[in-house]
């Protein structure tokens, strides 16, 4: 493990003890039949009446952090490679730990009051997550879907890009091999004759 890859495991973990100690949190109004409507980010040892820490949300900012640590790490693997040049393998990590903050910065929402009519989870549009969402639910089952679709096209991505390793010759093929190059050097060295 190199100097970056321990950085960023450093940086992952301040922002997983940023993340519990300032959790999402839901308002329970009564007014509101119960419905958690999503209250924002709040320390977590203060005074929280009638609001409950928005678990499903929490855990999925986790997992995002795991993974573009992860990201990161695999990018940092090799510094000779990264300094050339960024090849399409990269890119792709690089666009999947993208995708993943924008699906966390705008989260799918819906209105408190088509979750107290409506039966099947359903979303209003996608919210900046630090606006004003305060009549606002968050759809967890839509992110956790968003999340999943965005890692297997990138993990589809990343496969289509790979660079083919070294084909390995038939028996045929390294019993011709040493005749060509035989060939070829014998005709190197009539060319070098033939200058002299």
């Amino acid at each position: 493990m190199n100097k970056y890859q321990i950085a960023a495991l450093i940086v992952a973990a301040i922002n997983v003890s940023l993340m519990l100690l300032f959790p999402p949190y839901d308002y329970l109004s009564y007014t509101r039949n119960n419905i958690p409507n999503f209250n924002g980010f709040q320390f977590v040892f203060g005074d929280h009446s009638n609001s409950t820490i928005n678990s499903n949300l929490l855990s999925i900012e986790i997992v995002i952090v795991a993974i573009n640590t992860a990201i990161v790490c695999l990018l940092q693997r090799d510094r000779a490679r990264m300094r050339r040049r960024l090849d399409r393998q990269n890119l792709v990590l690089l666009g999947v730990a993208l995708n993943l903050l924008l699906a966390l910065l705008f989260p799918p929402f819906q209105d408190h009051y088509v979750v107290s009519t409506a039966l099947v989870p359903s979303f209003d549009g996608f919210y900046f997550i630090f606006g004003d969402n305060s009549r606002r639910v968050i759809v967890a089952v839509m992110l956790w879907l968003e999340l999943v679709f965005i890692l297997v096209n990138g993990a589809m991505l990343w496969l289509l890009f790979q660079r083919p390793g070294p084909r390995e010759l038939t028996a045929a093929e390294r019993f011709a091999q040493p005749k060509e190059l035989l060939a070829a050097g014998t005709r190197g060295d009539a060319q070098d004759a033939k200058t002299k």
